[in-house]
């Protein structure tokens, strides 16, 4: 039989998953090619700088993407960011992984998830995943996220 006790104690020390929004805008991008021929299949590497307004609150991220062109304008990129800021009001840093894909008509589709055990300051036991579509000549691209903080 489980030990009750310990069942209540795990029950204190989680939190339920908040579903929210907010927005970022790239601050910056520096794309560099890593190998094939411009125009058609071929990989990149971007270092892209980003400000978060929401329930994420943070400015000058850091992120790295490596991307993986189809044709010009159609691909897909994998990335990992460094936020550091507030969520909820709650200070720290943690690390994201992205995943997604872009269209020739300039939609980008993307998910990401907290890394387990990235998340340090206030914000240590952070977990949560989102998701965001940006779309060509959007000035902020919302995003959402449906995280969890501990206590």
């Amino acid at each position: 039989m489980p030990n009750q006790t310990s069942q209540a104690n795990q029950s204190t020390q989680t939190s339920r998953t908040r579903q929210t929004t907010g927005t970022f805008t790239f601050a910056r991008w520096d794309e560099k090619p890593v190998a094939g021929a411009h125009g058609g299949t071929r990989i990149a590497h971007a270092a892209v700088t980003n400000d978060y307004t929401g329930v994420i609150e943070a400015a000058g991220t850091s992120c790295e993407y490596t991307i993986s062109y189809e044709s010009e304008t159609v691909g897909f990129f994998v990335g990992y960011e460094f936020i550091d800021g507030t969520v909820d009001g709650r200070k720290g840093s943690f690390v994201i992984e992205q995943r997604g894909s872009f269209g020739a008509d300039g939609t980008i589709e993307c998910s990401f998830t907290v890394l387990p055990g990235s998340a340090t300051g206030e914000l240590t036991g952070l977990t949560g995943t989102g998701s965001y579509t940006a779309r060509a000549g959007q000035p902020a691209t919302p995003y959402s996220l449906a995280h969890a903080l501990a206590g």
